[in-house]
């Protein structure tokens, strides 16, 4: 429970309804949706697309979309793969030809065909309400008329706007500065391209002036993206993957997505009795980081399109593995690094989640990968163009190779728990490659110390990052554990601003009431009615 003596917030209640995402204006969209007669879909649809101008650093019409969807009927849990493909024409011999061991974060054939508004029309369309139409509204009306932008979206904009190039810095610095806190982000532009899949739908996206737009772009910067990439692309109905945690269920989407490595993750922690350790004391960071260091590894070696190995996670979430990758870790000793992954990390990015007074409950996550994505944008309606191919493996024969039609190791993940009889809760981390560990360490910090969800969002963060091998602590940790840690063998270095972001909305289902919680990491909240 919070402490009122302090600054900080507490856990939000309501009885109807509720969203829960990383802008106020998003989570007012949501419920302003679910009072027109929508529901969870429609809301979380209609949030998300507003988030793609109060954080369009973050996502936005040239990215991707995962999602979750529970029935409360029957209790089950329905996902959606709304990733984009490399196009066709491209594959890593290409670019191994031209000398690459990676691909480039900020170049043209990092730029997988987006499948976001694919994935939003099959949403609405198969689970909504509403209309598409009805949804975009409120998207329409923040482009045209401009969002007061937030703190911490200032913060990135200064960070990562040198990212951006061409067309990319016309839509999206003003007078060639990033956007500062307190003032206006318009894009009239982008409300032109929603208007008219309002008008025509996802296939005015996929077609015509859009996509030609986008083809166009990509082209001219020296891609193979043709319109057929594009007319092709499509959503993906998913089963989900399922783990039990000392009595809770931790419910992720599986690759191409890490929602596998969250699952290992967790598998691996469950062979510890955390509950004796100090939630915030260097033990527990400890054997967090080691499990971190390991199902990463993993998850590199195993996570790419299951179109190419339909049975690539079965290994990876096996108890033989849990048992013996739990088994290298030694409690008082870092252990080595292994080889660092050549592919690019994802950075950050948006998430939101709502439930409704029939608790139909949808889990969302919403990202162009690298802040601004490739840094292009199409030079007509301002789509700011994702950098997703980044996440492919160059290796010869890799699970996670690049190839023509394929979909890369994708970060995004959408998370779920719950307790038969007892609660359900879409949840989702963000914060680029910490995720899966985000989810793990939210799931621990619920269930081995029992915290509420605002505390187990607050609750300071660490990350073994794959891609250097440090140890990145939050100043929530003291200098002595830090100190501990680096005793322990760890390469310690501070978090220069808070770990990504987290939100939460908890079904009692006993008591049919809705706690949300919302992280102060971003300018977010839950609210409900």
């Amino acid at each position: 429970m919070h402490d009122y003596g302090g600054p900080g917030r507490s856990t939000a209640f309501a009885a109807a309804a509720m969203c829960a995402t990383s802008h106020p204006l998003a989570a007012l969209t949501a419920l302003d949706l679910l009072r027109q007669g929508g529901n969870a879909v429609d809301a979380a649809v209609g949030g998300a697309l507003v988030l793609g101008f109060c954080e369009p650093m973050m996502c936005g019409l040239g990215g991707d979309v995962f999602a979750m969807i529970r029935d409360p009927a029957t209790g089950s849990i329905a996902g959606l793969n709304g990733s984009g493909r490399a196009p066709a024409a491209l594959d890593a011999a290409m670019l191994r030809d031209q000398g690459m061991s990676a691909v480039p974060v900020d170049s043209v054939h990092s730029v997988t065909v987006p499948g976001a508004i694919d994935a939003f029309d099959r949403l609405v369309r198969r689970h909504g309400r509403l209309d598409l139409g009805t949804v975009l509204q409120p998207a329409i009306r923040h482009a045209e008329r401009g969002v007061p932008v937030c703190h911490r979206s200032a913060l990135d904009w200064a960070a990562f706007a040198p990212r951006l190039q061409g067309a990319g810095r016309e839509h999206y610095l003003q007078a060639g500065a990033p956007y500062a806190a307190g003032s206006i982000f318009a894009s009239p532009a982008q409300a032109e391209a929603l208007r008219l899949i309002a008008r025509d739908g996802r296939d005015a996206f996929y077609g015509g002036e859009i996509m030609q737009d986008m083809v166009d772009t990509l082209r001219a910067a020296g891609g193979c993206h043709v319109a057929e990439d594009f007319a092709t692309t499509a959503a993906s109905d998913t089963d989900v993957l399922r783990l039990g945690y000392r009595g809770h269920d931790l419910v992720e989407l599986p690759p191409n997505g890490q929602g596998a490595t969250a699952l290992l993750l967790a598998n691996i922690l469950r062979r510890f009795d955390l509950s004796r350790l100090d939630p915030d004391g260097a033990e527990r960071v400890h054997i967090e980081a080691e499990a971190t260091r390991l199902a990463y590894g993993a998850r590199d070696r195993f996570i790419g399109d299951p179109d190419a190995d339909p049975d690539h996670a079965r290994q990876m979430l096996s108890e033989e593995t849990a048992d013996r990758l739990a088994g290298q870790i030694d409690p008082r000793r870092a252990g080595s690094r292994g080889p660092a992954a050549v592919e690019a990390v994802h950075r950050d990015t948006v998430y939101i989640c709502v439930v409704d007074e029939d608790r139909l409950a949808v889990s969302l996550i919403y990202s162009t990968f690298w802040p601004f994505g490739s840094g292009l944008a199409s030079r007509r309606f301002g789509i700011s163009l994702q950098n997703r191919g980044a996440g492919f493996s160059l290796v010869p024969g890799h699970v996670n190779e690049l190839k023509g039609g394929r979909r890369p190791l994708h970060t995004l993940i959408p998370g779920f728990m719950e307790q038969p009889g007892q609660y359900a809760m879409p949840f989702g981390v963000m914060g680029g490659p910490y995720q899966a560990t985000g989810h793990a360490h939210f799931l621990s910090n619920l269930v081995d110390y029992g915290m509420d969800l605002q505390q187990a969002i607050d609750a300071p963060r660490s990350f073994l990052d794959p891609a250097d091998g440090r140890l990145v602590l939050e100043r929530g940790f003291s200098d002595r554990v830090a100190a501990r840690l680096a005793e322990m063998g760890h390469d310690v270095t501070r978090a220069p601003v808070g770990m990504g972001g987290a939100q939460a909305i908890r079904i009692d289902l006993a008591a049919n009431l809705l706690a949300g919680a919302s992280d102060p990491r971003k300018d977010g909240m839950a609210l409900g009615y």
